[in-house]
């Protein structure tokens, strides 16, 4: 029978603003950095005029893009939701191209959690949840919720699976 599914609630943790602007600050600086390197060599060494065009074209475009890089993570928070059940694991994200998606806990292979150097920092961990054919990601929540979710996520499919 048919049950209407409500719109995802739980939120992620606020630290994953911090998280995700530290990174795109570090990706954003590396890019500049390199940049800059190839725009010296060009003038040192005098590359052909097309090579300089295309490297300010590039700065040009990097500035816009590293403002964006810190607006974004706020976005991606405030559109960020989770939410599971017994039959299915809701996922909602996007600002500008909202994307809900429903996975069902029988087709789930695989749970883990995942911790990288700078989640490790504020005690966050990601889920990463693998299907036959895809493989969907909650980032940053604090490690115990995402303990939690992974065991309750891989108690819900086992049981799915039993049941099948």
């Amino acid at each position: 029978m048919f049950s209407p599914i409500g719109a995802p609630q739980r939120r992620l943790s606020k630290d994953a603003v911090k998280i995700w602007i530290i990174s795109e600050t570090i990706s954003n600086v590396i890019g500049f950095v390199v940049l800059g390197v190839l725009l010296y060599l060009d003038y040192r060494y005098a590359w052909k005029e097309w090579i300089g065009w295309i490297l300010i074209g590039l700065a040009v475009i990097s500035v816009p893009s590293a403002i964006w890089s810190f607006y974004r993570p706020f976005l991606l928070y405030n559109n960020w939701r989770y939410d599971m059940n017994e039959e299915f694991l809701q996922l909602k994200s996007g600002a500008l191209n909202e994307e809900h998606r429903l996975v069902p806990m029988t087709k789930i292979q695989s749970v883990a959690t995942k911790q990288g150097p700078l989640l490790r920092k504020y005690g966050l961990c990601s889920v990463s949840i693998k299907t036959m054919g895809s493989t969907h990601a909650i980032p940053a929540l604090p490690k115990e919720v995402a303990i939690e979710l992974r065991d309750q996520i891989a108690h819900f499919a086992k049981l799915k699976e039993v049941e099948s």
